[in-house]
């Protein structure tokens, strides 16, 4: 046993002896850093170990969640117990929502809570972390994985594999209804009041200052880790153009999924895609 970043104690995943992996989530705060408190959930998930296969623990899936969403907000719930199937989960909620500190910078900043995140699920002993992104997540995974690649100098913030569902390709898109009624949310004093109350996210009044790598300028730095973007092709918020986009500027290194009938992100991302991104994540990440 050993203590992490949060001050409490945990066990590692790893049972070289054929133990019995525990299976009670562990809920705590992390502090990203900036400074902000992050509530985070650790699920140990449902896979068996089998000491034949000493890496059957060691995949985990960090979920960074769309904006207004949370840790405890039954599709994220959702969303997890579908990847428990495939290894451990961690979920957590973006500063600014929920029980997390701060207030939301709606994808910039949120980079450090999604770091920490990944910093937490290595202390618990994972050796292969996945990061999966939807929405706001999406960009964010994109943009933290540029950020914390394989040469960087923080291993424990890297990421082995990285899929980014429903993301927008730029900044300041307002092609569509969706798009322009978030706007109002973010940038009007009366639209973040909406968001404090009405979906219990506290947004930051302050412009980007400087503007952050945009997801599209970000795909060419993940090289090599491996990218699958998922995209609906009925998505309202982001037309598909969004993630053709990014399929180009990944190159060879990434994968393009377009859903037919698939909406907008964990909303529209049903159990057997769920699926599908679990066992593409354990065939390829590490």
């Amino acid at each position: 046993m050993r203590t992490g970043r949060a001050g409490q104690t945990t066990r590692s995943t790893n049972r070289p002896n054929g133990e019995t992996p525990r299976r009670v989530p562990l809920r705590t705060f992390l502090r990203t850093v900036d400074g902000v408190t992050i509530h985070s959930v650790y699920d140990p998930g449902a896979v068996v170990y089998d000491a034949r296969r000493p890496s059957s623990l060691d995949l985990v899936f960090v979920i960074a969640h769309g904006f207004t969403g949370g840790v405890d907000r039954p599709h994220i719930r959702r969303v997890a117990r579908a990847f428990a199937r495939h290894g451990a989960v961690v979920t957590f909620s973006f500063r600014g929502h929920g029980a997390s500190g701060g207030r939301s910078t709606v994808g910039d900043r949120e980079v450090y809570d999604l770091a920490a995140a990944v910093r937490w699920a290595r202390e618990l002993g994972h050796a292969r972390v996945v990061t999966v992104g939807f929405s706001m997540g999406g960009s964010v995974v994109l943009r933290h994985a540029a950020l914390h690649g394989s040469d960087d100098s923080d291993d424990t913030a890297r990421t082995d594999a990285v899929v980014s569902v429903s993301a927008p390709a730029r900044w300041y898109y307002r092609g569509t209804a969706p798009m322009r009624r978030l706007h109002w949310l973010v940038t009007r004093p009366e639209g973040r009041l909406v968001g404090r109350y009405g979906f219990g996210t506290r947004i930051h009044h302050r412009e980007w200052d400087p503007v952050p790598l945009s997801p599209v300028e970000a795909v060419p730095r993940i090289a090599p880790t491996p990218l699958l973007i998922v995209h609906g092709e009925r998505d309202g918020y982001f037309p598909v153009d969004h993630p053709r986009m990014l399929a180009a500027a990944a190159g060879e290194h990434g994968e393009l999924w377009l859903e037919p009938g698939m909406g907008h992100a964990e909303h529209a991302a049903d159990d057997g895609l769920l699926g599908r991104i679990g066992d593409w994540a354990a065939a390829r990440a590490g």
